[in-house]
């Protein structure tokens, strides 16, 4: 292993402890701390987003990736400038239906991320009038339409989801809700506790993103390889579904987004009669 001549001070200190997400979209922001020069600086984890939240709520992480309804209930500090966007369509947050949107009562929802299921519920209720009961499940689209009116997908789950080929009706939540808003929606943010999110944490977030971007290529071809999955759909996803910096736009997505959840003002999902409420 290379030394990097770090001063003592620094060696003696822990290192920072990263919770990324183990979805497809986060790959380049943490892949100069997986493969590239940031991967002394930190111990880094991966997680779903619903664990990541987790973690750094219990301690165990000192910043993740963290779903943004996540991160206001928490009262985290975001590391600015960097996390997961889209600009429209996202490809990877899919509500389908077995009847027609304005009749769902029941929803079956991936818990891996309740930002989404949020995102969901409010664009239902927004859009089509419609508010109705959510229940967590697995990701799996023949088994949850076969309890539910309709069923929430999200990352690699919704990936494998071929929006065209499923027969039934579909809706990209990104696109919903930039038809909507008209601005861009943010889902997850490097987040933490503020006495943990330092300067050069944030020099290191930016520096594995910085890397992770001029390796995107590369990224596209292996995950591809890795995940099974098309190279033409990651390639696209990753260069145009996905936004990775966050502006002014995005910060205006996002606050008019926790304003609308916060007017919810219900928990977002009903408990999980197996294990228990679903905090994340």
């Amino acid at each position: 292993m290379v030394k990097l001549g770090l001063p003592p001070s620094h060696i003696a200190s822990p290192k920072p402890r990263v919770c990324a997400v183990s979805f497809l979209n986060t790959v380049p922001l943490a892949y100069g701390m997986a493969h590239g020069p940031q991967r002394t600086a930190v111990d880094l984890s991966f997680a779903v987003p619903s664990v990541c939240a987790a973690d750094v709520e219990a301690g165990r992480a000192d910043v993740g990736l963290v779903p943004v309804i996540e991160m206001d209930r928490q009262g985290l500090t975001p590391v600015p400038g960097l996390g997961i966007a889209s600009r429209g369509a996202v490809r990877s947050i899919l509500l389908v239906a077995r009847v027609p949107f304005r009749r769902v009562r029941t929803l079956a929802a991936d818990s891996n991320s309740r930002t989404s299921v949020m995102l969901a519920r409010i664009l239902l209720s927004r859009c089509l009038g419609v508010e109705p009961e959510v229940a967590p499940m697995p990701p799996d689209l023949d088994a949850m339409l076969a309890h539910a009116d309709a069923a929430l997908l999200i990352g690699d789950a919704a990936l494998a989801v071929d929006p065209g080929r499923v027969g039934l009706p579909c809706l990209d939540l990104g696109q919903q809700w930039m038809d909507f808003t008209g601005l861009p929606f943010v889902f997850a943010m490097w987040a933490g506790p503020q006495a943990g999110i330092t300067p050069e944490l944030g020099r290191i977030l930016k520096g594995s993103y910085e890397c992770g971007r001029a390796h995107l290529d590369r990224i596209i071809e292996e995950e591809a390889r890795g995940r099974e999955m098309p190279r033409a759909m990651v390639d696209h996803y990753l260069k145009h579904n996905i936004v990775f910096e966050l502006g002014e736009r995005e910060r205006a997505g996002l606050e008019l987004y926790l304003r609308y959840a916060r007017e919810m003002n219900e928990p977002v999902l009903a408990e999980d009669p197996v294990h228990g409420d679903v905090e994340s």
